[in-house]
């Protein structure tokens, strides 16, 4: 068993999008190892905290581990007489809950919640992914009616949000501010882990952006990870949706394994004469 709390591990287990299950002592009646509201975590390889040793926790873990398998959202109560049937000889009683979490896929961060946004997450919230919704302004629609594999984070500080995303997440950024896309990007390239990293703009926001990003010291290989302009160049249009829908379109290549090569960046080296003047972005 491992030391770490039981919440620090639930912490880790959703930024990592790994499955767990979460162990709660309901109930406890006579002598026990340990009182009603005692927790510990089970992941498919480590455990976390206690519900007090022996073998109710042996038990405990076997089952957690089985319900992984089984793989599906679940809640369920157990009552266990710690007796002779399960080697421990404390003369109680405990019910405990299993919480079943499971990840549901590739985890995805859309930051800006402007129109094309708005249009974007629901298309993508009916794919296989686990989407964070990031923005620094409070939200101007309802986010009640949204699926439950959406969370909705709204932050001053929507860089730091960055920081926090798994390995290997893929990244959307179109936010209303051109330097905030820029800091989002600057930072999504020092996380140096990210799956897939594109950004919503025309090609002159693009080569400004590789140039700046030249000029503060980045490697060509990590510039040349940003997919920007985003989208499938097969779907064309300016509406908001039909952006929303070019980019799902190149998300959904993505979850069937076709990484981007048509909009993948220009990788010749660049100057100040190559970067004409940027234009307007409208997310």
């Amino acid at each position: 068993m491992k030391a770490q709390r039981w919440h620090e591990a639930v912490y880790q287990c959703q930024q990592q999008g790994q499955g767990y299950v979460l162990i709660t002592v309901l109930s406890a009646a006579g002598s026990t190892p340990r009182d009603a509201g005692a927790k510990m975590v089970v992941t498919a390889d480590g455990q976390f905290d206690t519900i007090g040793g022996g073998h109710l926790e042996y038990v405990s873990i076997e089952k957690a581990r089985q319900l992984l398998i089984v793989g599906k959202q679940s809640q369920s109560v157990e009552s266990f007489p710690l007796a002779a049937k399960l080697g421990q000889c404390c003369g109680g009683a405990v019910k405990v809950l299993f919480e079943t979490h499971v990840h549901h896929g590739q985890t995805l961060a859309v930051f800006g919640g402007g129109h094309v946004a708005q249009s974007l997450v629901p298309i993508l919230a009916q794919l296989p992914l686990q989407i964070r919704w990031v923005d620094n302004r409070p939200p101007t629609f309802d986010t009640s009616a949204l699926p439950s594999n959406v969370t909705c984070l709204f932050n001053d500080d929507a860089v730091s949000e960055m920081e926090h995303l798994p390995t290997n997440a893929w990244t959307i950024i179109l936010t209303h501010n051109h330097q905030l896309d820029y800091e989002l990007v600057e930072q999504g390239l020092k996380h140096n882990q990210l799956g897939f990293l594109g950004m919503i703009g025309s090609d002159t926001k693009a080569e400004r952006f590789r140039l700046r990003l030249q000029n503060r010291g980045f490697e060509q290989s990590q510039i040349d990870s940003l997919v920007s302009p985003i989208g499938a160049l097969s779907v064309q249009g300016k509406r908001p949706v039909e952006v929303a829908v070019s980019i799902s379109a190149q998300i959904i290549n993505l979850l069937n394994g076709i990484q981007p090569n048509s909009t993948q960046p220009n990788t010749k080296p660049l100057t100040t004469e190559t970067v004409g003047e940027q234009t307007t972005q409208c997310v």
